[in-house]
């Protein structure tokens, strides 16, 4: 399910439905579920701070500090990303959009509001999730997660029936 969503900034689509996004949503879930330091005011810790040290493999001290070079939210930092500034915190959101996450996924993961995923979860659960609740991450974490999965099977096998057409075309066998 990739669509359009921007901020008039950056118009970009939702994560690439890859295993490489995939895998990364899951750890974190699965780290999460775990155990994982969690605080929403700690940029180390908070939503996409825990996705960050999935992804970075960096600590949530490490990702704090990086943070700390600018004022602000995740929101904020991702508003005022610069790739070329040469800053820590540019550098590590670098590496997650290099992962394949778009700045919007991750606006939307720290408030909880990518309507794509608020879509599919249930309308009586969807009013009451809170950005700062552990539970409610979870749940919108395994909710795009789902997303990305099904987006990923249905492109292999379009993927498959394309390669299939071509192997059945005349002109190939000839």
């Amino acid at each position: 399910m990739l669509f359009l969503v921007g901020n008039g900034k950056n118009s970009e689509k939702m994560a690439r439905a890859s295993i490489k996004v995939i895998k990364a949503l899951r750890n974190t879930i699965k780290n999460l579920k775990s155990g994982a330091p969690y605080q929403w005011g700690h940029m180390g810790t908070c939503n996409c701070g825990n996705l960050a040290q999935e992804v970075t493999r960096f600590s949530k001290s490490e990702i704090h500090a990086f943070a700390m070079q600018r004022h602000g939210d995740w929101n904020e930092q991702l508003n005022d990303y610069c790739p070329s500034s040469g800053l820590s915190v540019d550098l590590m959101i670098g590496e997650l959009v290099g992962a394949g996450f778009t700045l919007e996924d991750l606006m939307h993961l720290e408030r909880l509001s990518d309507p794509q995923v608020l879509k599919a979860i249930s309308p009586a659960k969807r009013g009451q999730l809170h950005k700062n609740n552990r539970e409610d991450v979870v749940l919108y974490l395994e909710t795009w997660v789902g997303i990305l999965e099904e987006t990923w099977a249905n492109n292999q096998q379009k993927v498959i029936q394309a390669e299939s057409a071509k192997i059945n075309c005349p002109a190939i066998l000839a």
